[in-house]
């Protein structure tokens, strides 16, 4: 049987400012990225959605991003490798030490928004972050955007790794996400999203916005949990996937299979 992970951006909060169904999306995932207070959240919010994702029995990662609470750290930022290592240790450390406290194992990393995009793109910012992530734990999995220079960094360096996938998300010929500023970059339907990652899981393949079939290895499927169907779209995704077979298994599971 195929296995497969579903995980999910959480603990995006701050302060007054609510952001995202957290709770509403736990029982359908099976990995939560929690935001560590660069891009998003703060001391409570950590340590609450910590506490949440451990009583829905949900594995936990840390989320790190830009220094950039204004843009949601999707703005490009000019830093060097050694100043985004040392960004992603600090917030890896952050959420670890939340994890520790409430008896939680930290599971995974998966880097945010533009610090990510960059990075799947940029070897040398690739880099950065997984010496980052091995130097903390070198049992943590990174988790990157399939076959970018993310895992290709993880695989030089010996540590863990998952390819991610995305569902609400088009894809250009070179395997890389379509920039959310292009028409068509989100996939609006719930159908054609589902369909797509059946196809991506089962086939290894996924069709880009140019119509042309592109190989990809996907191990782990990226749900954004603050849309307005957030919940159903959970709900949709983890029906098909077990109706098709495919068992729903945390990133730990889904890498020691592999």
């Amino acid at each position: 049987m195929s296995k497969v992970d579903l995980n999910c951006d959480l603990g995006e909060s701050f302060g007054n400012y609510k952001l995202g169904l957290d709770e509403e999306v736990l029982p359908f995932i099976s990995s939560a990225n929690v935001a560590c207070g660069f891009h998003a959240s703060d001391p409570l919010v950590m340590s609450k959605t910590v506490a949440l994702a451990k009583a829905a029995g949900v594995r936990v990662g840390a989320h790190p991003g830009y220094p950039d609470l204004v843009g949601f750290g999707r703005r490009n930022l000019n830093a060097s490798p050694a100043e985004v290592k040392a960004m992603v240790q600090y917030q890896v450390g952050a959420l670890m030490a939340f994890c520790q406290a409430q008896g939680v194992e930290l599971q995974h990393v998966k880097p945010h928004g533009a610090m990510y995009n960059m990075a799947a793109k940029d070897i040398k910012l690739a880099m950065a972050i997984c010496e980052g992530i091995y130097e903390v734990n070198p049992k943590l999995i990174l988790l990157g955007l399939a076959g970018s220079q993310l895992i290709k960094a993880a695989e030089a360096i010996g540590l863990p790794y998952a390819n991610e996938v995305f569902a609400d998300r088009a894809y250009e010929e070179d395997g890389s996400l379509v920039a959310r500023t292009k028409p068509g970059a989100m996939i609006t339907d719930e159908d054609e999203a589902i369909q797509r990652v059946i196809n991506m899981v089962k086939n290894k393949t996924v069709t880009a916005i140019t119509g042309k079939e592109v190989p990809l290895v996907a191990d782990s499927i990226c749900l954004h949990g603050d849309g307005p169907k957030a919940v159903i779209f959970a709900q949709k995704i983890s029906a098909a996937l077990k109706n098709e077979g495919i068992e729903i298994a945390s990133l730990a599971e889904v890498v020691s299979s592999r």
